[in-house]
């Protein structure tokens, strides 16, 4: 009874020795990969990409509801001009009395 469990832990322990020289090997390329680039360049590169992303489909979208997207725009235009618009009617009640 203890043959079998001898092969089976020489095998174990070749496997958990693959494994380990897998994970090592990982370490490795990533400590690697991180000398070539630095952390925050990465983070610079994932926030652009986002931003492209991002940018892609709002030009996407608008493209296909443009009907909206100028909706929009001139109702950001009203709210901006509100004052004065409200000011030319004003004038215009005060000049009437």
């Amino acid at each position: 009874m203890t043959a079998p469990l001898d092969a089976r832990m020489r095998e174990d322990r070749l496997l958990r020795d693959a494994a380990l020289g897998l994970v090592k090997a990982d370490a490795a390329q990533v400590r690697a990969d991180l000398a070539n680039r630095g952390v925050g360049a990465r983070i610079v590169d994932k926030i652009g990409e986002g931003a492209v992303d991002v940018f892609e489909e709002a030009v996407e979208v608008a493209d296909d509801h443009k009907g909206v997207l100028v909706t929009l725009v001139a109702a950001v235009l009203l709210w901006f001009a509100r004052h004065p618009i409200m000011s030319l009617f004003d004038e215009g009640s005060r000049q009437e009395q």
